[in-house]
């Protein structure tokens, strides 16, 4: 069972308004075949949510209206969702740029034969989750057998031209700190992980993104049963830096969950933050996807609270890594 997480207040933390909307984050459900300490969905294999027809028919839609850019696909292990191949094919016949949240391991269990070859032919960006280049840690966070998984995985990436010098086919990894502290410099730190991996698997990639740990969900309720959340909280607001604030990733990203409701980021998702609603439309108490179609969101307020600060300390931290060396 997991401990109850103190509700999560506003304390001072400035006020934010989201730009041009480029990015549309989809949250296909929560079934993964792995379950991981540092995990903020609190995704697993026992979880049976997912996106019905309806709603992924309006993401294609919401793309169009928008005319947005990127549509970023997660969960859970996104490619357990059994139209995931199409709605990334649908998406790119309409010119979309499209990525895979890929925890790696996903590429070598039943049903998913094929997959490395259906992403690169399509032109998927991968990021790929990879905490550690060192197999102790790896299976520390992410289950016993995790670390060969994931290397044979970038192995079979790498094969098919991801993250090659002049390939158009990108392989970005994520790292994330083993506990209640905030990631390395980030710079640094690819560094490592290039020569480590290279050296001793011959693997390649792109960039590294370095994450902080959101005190949320399962990391949250890790952090509440070690007596660690304050402190946490604490190393967050102490170290929040201004100038994080304008490439924080909710200014360009909406968060839509499996049942097609609006978030401003994926982290008020698993909150129950749902995006405000503008007042000049007739939203219902949560924004859904059909609301999207037909309005603008820049300009809006952006909803923020204590865990904002995960984004906004030290070098910063959004789904594309670090904001600032």
């Amino acid at each position: 069972m997991h401990a109850t997480l103190p509700l999560l207040q506003v304390t001072g933390f400035p006020a934010i308004h989201r730009a041009r909307l480029t990015t549309l984050q989809v949250n296909l459900g929560y079934m993964c075949n792995q379950s991981c300490v540092h995990c903020h969905v609190n995704a697993g294999p026992n979880r049976t949510e997912m996106m019905d027809d309806a709603n992924l028919a309006l993401v294609l839609q919401a793309l169009q209206s928008q005319g947005i850019e990127t549509l970023d696909l997660t969960g859970g292990a996104p490619e357990m969702h059994p139209a995931f191949r199409q709605v990334v094919s649908a998406a790119r016949a309409l010119g979309v740029r499209v990525i895979d949240r890929c925890n790696l391991t996903i590429l070598f269990e039943p049903g998913q034969e094929g997959l490395a070859d259906f992403l690169a032919r399509e032109q998927v960006e991968v990021v790929a989750s990879l905490p550690c280049y060192s197999l102790e840690n790896v299976d520390k966070q992410r289950g016993e057998g995790t670390f060969d998984k994931s290397i044979a995985a970038l192995q079979q990436l790498n094969a098919l031209g991801y993250g090659q010098l002049g390939s158009n086919l990108s392989l970005n990894l994520v790292y994330n700190p083993q506990g209640p502290s905030l990631p390395p410099n980030q710079e640094k730190l690819q560094a490592d992980y290039k020569r480590e991996l290279h050296s001793h698997f011959g693997i390649v990639f792109n960039e590294l993104f370095a994450l902080a740990n959101m005190p949320i969900q399962r990391f949250g309720s890790m952090l509440i049963s070690k007596g660690q959340f304050n402190p946490y909280m604490k190393l967050l607001r102490d170290n929040y830096a201004q100038s994080n604030l304008a490439g924080v990733m909710c200014r360009s990203l909406i968060s839509v969950d499996y049942q097609g409701y609006l978030y401003d980021c994926d982290f008020n998702q698993q909150l129950g933050l749902p995006l405000n609603n503008p007042s000049t439309t007739e939203f219902i108490s949560r924004p859904h996807l059909r609301e999207l179609l037909n309005f603008d969101p820049a300009g809006q307020s952006i909803r923020v609270a204590d865990h904002c600060y995960g984004c906004t300390a030290g070098q910063g931290s959004s789904c594309g890594g670090a904001l600032h060396e």
